[in-house]
């Protein structure tokens, strides 16, 4: 593929940080996002303002573009089907499609023959009754489409948790029910595939999750190999059966006998790969250029051992000391404001 200039949809973090790496392979990259002063457009050579499916917008990306990629999974999937058929678009968007509804998803990862939480369609409340005593009168409601972070969820564990009302409370849409996991740990695998079907998978991280936010990934993860070799095979299932190009991150529990329960899938690079760029040559964001602009895939062996710190909101403010710390890689997102629950920028520490 003959690419000079990439199109990004979404001008956050990521997107930035996609940014930069396209420009460090000679790539020019153009911005479609509705913000004007968003992190991505302080380091892309333009960016487009407009809503993510505004038809006039999207057929100038198209235009100006010699592939479309995007950083967030809440494209519509209506917008980028048609922009498909204008210019080549990575990752499918067929993987928004399985991406974007919670019970979609799950039913295609298990159609991968990967194990997930069992769990229920709730699209009533008199579901959501039935779907609860079917698990005991537990489990997590959440919302099938666009909650992240923690957002859009209601955690039930026991009678003692009424559900009455649960339905509405989410806002009366369609809903989800997953069964609790009995986990020791989560981790999560950055994995890329090529246009020419070859697969490079990272190293899974350990992460840490407060107040359903990443807080932190640890490499290596406290996992033996097999579990590790079971999540690099479970990654390639998935990239296969999408067809994908470009880097997707997918999130695990870790049973107690090592085995693993698929959580959920970003088909997009992902806040548990960031340790990459200080703990690998190639960053997933550098290994999801090269994917999609029709590159060989880089190695993706890690170098050194790492825990990636994520510092939301408040958390900004003890950049001094980040600062002072060896071997420490510091990034931050060039965002003015520190809001409860808003990722800043993250460190990551590399462990000799």
């Amino acid at each position: 593929m003959n690419v000079k200039t990439i199109g990004i949809i979404g001008g956050g973090q990521l997107g930035r940080m996609l940014a930069m790496a396209a420009a460090r392979l000679n790539f020019r990259t153009i911005i479609l996002e509705p913000q004007a002063d968003c992190p991505a457009a302080h380091v892309a050579n333009a960016q487009i303002a407009a809503a993510y499916d505004d038809a006039a917008a999207l057929a100038e990306l198209a235009k100006r573009c010699d592939v479309v990629t995007y950083e967030f999974e809440n494209v519509p999937v209506t917008a980028a089907e048609d922009l498909a058929l204008q210019v080549t678009v990575y990752p499918p968007p067929k993987a928004l499609e399985m991406a974007q509804d919670r019970l979609t998803e799950k039913s295609f990862i298990n159609g991968c023959g990967i194990p997930t939480a069992r769990f229920h369609a709730v699209d009533s409340q008199a579901d959501l009754e039935k779907a609860l005593a079917d698990f005991g009168d537990q489990g997590v409601l959440k919302t099938r489409r666009l909650g992240y972070d923690g957002k859009g969820q209601r955690v039930y564990r026991s009678t003692a948790d009424s559900a009455e009302g649960g339905y509405a409370a989410l806002g009366s849409v369609p809903l989800i029910l997953e069964s609790f996991v009995s986990f020791e740990r989560e981790i999560s695998i950055i994995a890329a595939r090529g246009s020419d079907g070859k697969v490079a998978c990272y190293d899974p991280a350990e992460n840490v999750h407060r107040n359903g936010i990443l807080h932190t990934s640890t490499l290596p993860a406290s996992i033996s190999e097999e579990t590790a070799a079971a999540a690099r095979e479970a990654a390639e299932k998935i990239l296969t059966a999408l067809g994908y190009v470009g880097v997707i991150g997918i999130e695990f529990f870790v049973l107690a006998d090592g085995s693993l329960i698929a959580n959920e899938m970003a088909p997009r690079v992902h806040n548990s790969g960031h340790w990459t760029e200080a703990a690998c040559v190639i960053s997933q964001f550098e290994q999801h250029i090269r994917a999609v602009a029709g590159l060989p895939l880089g190695n993706p062996d890690r170098h050194s051992d790492c825990v990636m710190t994520n510092l939301i909101g408040d958390d900004i403010l003890a950049l001094p000391e980040w600062l002072r710390l060896d071997d420490t890689l510091v990034h931050l997102y060039g965002k003015t404001e520190a809001r409860p629950g808003r990722k800043m920028g993250h460190v990551t520490q590399l462990l000799r």
